[in-house]
């Protein structure tokens, strides 16, 4: 076992699947109504305890193809302080499967009846302007979109030991979107 799969093992709570094969899906216009459906019933199980609700992930760009798994930035006040919405999140039928106090005290949840990644973090974490610029840029950006597509039909072809393992090889990419999206927002008064 290596070191990233010593880590994986510690932050992950419950079984993490071996041998992911990773599933990539055309865009599908139905996955902002999912979205939309689990924003709403996460505003209502926490009320004013979250913060900020966003779609993210490949499949909050439209014409990116993805794997067909919401992901959801959620915002709260203090995701080390599970106390204040973890009970209202369980008993609404999310799981805890991640805790990550090395990575910006990230936690994420799977859903109860839609197949999604819930990734929790506390209402200053500097991650989140990352991954909302990523998005953003992605949005807006044909050549970083079609090139992010490229990389990930070219690593969705390989066998992962876990799913997290396809995510890492992406990072580099991932970087250098990134880096053009915060370059865009310095040069052009806040647009990606």
């Amino acid at each position: 076992m290596n070191e990233r799969d010593e880590y994986i093992e510690q932050v992950t709570i419950g079984e993490q699947p071996e041998n992911a094969e990773i599933l990539l899906a055309e865009y599908n216009p139905a996955w902002p109504a999912l979205y939309e459906r689990e924003a709403e019933k996460l505003q209502k199980a926490l009320g004013n305890k979250a913060l900020q609700i966003h779609h993210v992930g490949s499949t909050s760009v439209p014409g990116l193809c993805a794997k067909p798994v919401i992901d959801i930035l959620l915002l709260v006040k203090d995701a080390v302080d599970e106390a204040d919405y973890l009970p209202e999140m369980t008993q609404s039928g999310y799981v805890l499967r991640i805790r990550e106090p090395d990575w910006f005290e990230h936690r994420m949840f799977k859903g109860p009846d839609t197949d999604i990644n819930l990734h929790v973090f506390s209402e200053d974490c500097e991650e989140t302007a990352r991954m909302l610029a990523f998005r953003d840029r992605l949005r807006a950006s044909e050549e970083d979109r079609s090139l992010y597509a490229s990389v990930k039909r070219e690593l969705s072809k390989r066998s992962w030991q876990h799913v997290q393992h396809y995510a890492d090889a992406k990072s580099e990419v991932v970087a250098e979107i990134i880096a053009r999206a915060i370059e865009a927002i310095s040069t052009d008064g806040g647009r990606v």
